[in-house]
């Protein structure tokens, strides 16, 4: 592939004109695939088992496949894009995205599926970045923020529809229905793109693709959830997988310190606070991850809900998410990062001991409800300041570089959090078959996810600095308004 030659300069579309709400919509309907498959996919999960006839084993392959391949590769499809075209790079994800959904819709076993979920994560690591960076690139600075505002907005609306609508294709139509949604959206989507969005690129991007970082990174976390998802098993390889990734692990740290363009640059760990962020975010994102994959199971396996009604118990968390989010994050200017960052995993922990309470005879109203309002209140506390803490501790030319590695760490936690959750909870490979069993599964489960909360928001009280009011970011010698995008909340991603 060329080079591509630049565009002439121009000051960007303005909103109001029909082609900056075309831009809009482009992003919103490629940035809503990936979410609302987020959303509804593990809705489906007791489905997909019972249909395909396969064990718990299955179900996190079904999920992780996904994050594996999305973490592995989101940082690789923005150097793509600002290489040789965000558009480009664009529809390709989408059109990827959508073979990978439509294999998953006609998969005709597990095998199958899983290889197709892979396919579907590569595709949402070239869409994903490309959505707000053909906003930033193409709507005019001065209504930026304003698209930006829409595209949350109406990914929020996403967020709180999935659930409703994965249920009620799992209970209707059919799970299958979950993926072959997309390919429709995708169709959609395709066409306004390549005729509405100006295409754009950094001019400034040079040198090679990091593919050896991106590979053994990718490898080592695929080699650390086949150890933990298969160590019931009594398999043989488990124990090589484990070592395998463990070294594959240090052999990335030291390939990016070696690289000259590497795909994570460790200098920008010299921000401390940059790196205090990340440690939160695997310790939050992680208890999310494992939360999410064992709740709407515990619903439907032991409290007997349907798919639609798991999913719709699961609204008050996305409902508080859209309602405080805004003014939490003016609040975290006001009074600074540390205070939201530890006491929004506090809540978040105490919602899931709450979750103790929800057995076989529970009630919606007093036990369900009072566990998800404490959960949802934790997460609408935390969200909004940490993704707004990543981008304001890194100089604002690497907001874009920040932003992609506190997702892919986000993506990892969950990843690893739903390989090794249901192995230190003791579930057996058919727990999820019995309710009795899967029931008190669930409860070692969540005082696992509320103790590691606890780590994160110790870590954050511990690490995290509120800067001087007035000021900017440590590395700025401008005291400058950071005005990056914000990051997508990878927790929703992850319901």
């Amino acid at each position: 592939m060329t080079d591509p030659v630049p565009p002439p300069s121009s000051p960007g579309v303005r909103l109001g004109t029909a082609q900056g709400r075309w831009i809009v919509l482009t992003t919103v309907l490629g940035s809503a695939m990936a979410l609302l498959d987020s959303t509804v996919v593990n809705v489906a999960l007791p489905r997909i088992g019972r249909d395909l006839d396969a064990d718990l084993a299955v179900l996190q392959w079904t999920v992780n496949a996904y994050l594996l391949t999305l973490a592995g590769l989101i940082l690789v499809g923005g150097a793509l894009g600002d290489r040789f075209g965000r558009r480009r790079i664009f529809v390709l994800g989408v059109v990827w995205f959508a073979v990978g959904s439509l294999l998953c819709g006609i998969a005709p076993n597990a095998g199958v599926l899983i290889s197709a979920r892979a396919l579907q994560g590569i595709g949402g690591a070239l869409l994903t970045p490309g959505s707000l960076a053909l906003i930033q690139a193409s709507i005019h600075s001065d209504d930026r923020a304003r698209a930006v505002g829409l595209w949350s907005g109406l990914g929020g609306v996403g967020a709180a529809v999935g659930p409703f609508l994965g249920g009620w294709l799992v209970d209707g139509p059919g799970w299958r229905w979950v993926f072959l949604l997309n390919v429709p959206v995708a169709a959609l989507c395709v066409p306004v793109a390549l005729r509405h969005v100006p295409e754009s690129w950094d001019p400034q991007a040079h040198g090679r693709f990091d593919v050896a970082g991106a590979v053994i990174g990718a490898a080592s976390l695929a080699l650390l959830t086949y150890a933990l998802i298969e160590a019931g098993s009594g398999s043989a390889l488990v124990p090589g997988a484990a070592v395998a990734g463990v070294l594959l692990a240090a052999a990335f740290v030291v390939v990016e310190r070696r690289r000259a363009d590497p795909m994570v640059p460790p200098e920008i760990f010299a921000s401390r606070q940059f790196t205090a962020v990340n440690l939160v975010t695997l310790c939050v994102y992680a208890a999310f991850g494992g939360f999410f994959f064992l709740v709407v199971l515990q619903l439907q396996v032991v409290c007997g809900y349907s798919a639609l009604g798991a999913g719709a118990a699961l609204l008050p968390t996305t409902a508080l998410m859209l309602l405080l989010s805004a003014r939490s994050a003016e609040l975290g200017e006001q009074i600074g990062p540390r205070i939201p960052l530890t006491v929004g995993p506090l809540l978040c922990a105490a919602g899931m001991l709450l979750m103790l309470r929800v057995g076989q005879e529970a009630s919606y109203v007093r036990d369900v409800l009072p566990a998800l309002l404490v959960m949802g209140l934790g997460m609408a506390t935390l969200v909004a300041p940490l993704t707004a803490t990543v981008l304001a501790s890194v100089d604002p030319g690497r907001a874009g570089l920040a932003s992609g590695i506190n997702n892919a760490a986000a993506r990892a936690a969950g990843l690893l959090a739903v390989a090794a959750l249901p192995l230190l909870a003791g579930m057996g490979p058919d727990a999820y078959l019995s309710a009795g069993a899967f029931d008190a599964a669930f409860g070692r489960a969540m005082p696992w996810c509320a103790g590691v909360l606890v780590a994160g928001a110790a870590v954050a009280w511990a690490t995290v600095r509120s800067p001087v009011p007035g000021t900017c970011h440590p590395q700025c010698r401008t005291n400058c308004a950071v005005t990056a995008p914000p990051l997508e909340p990878p927790g929703a991603a992850e319901r």
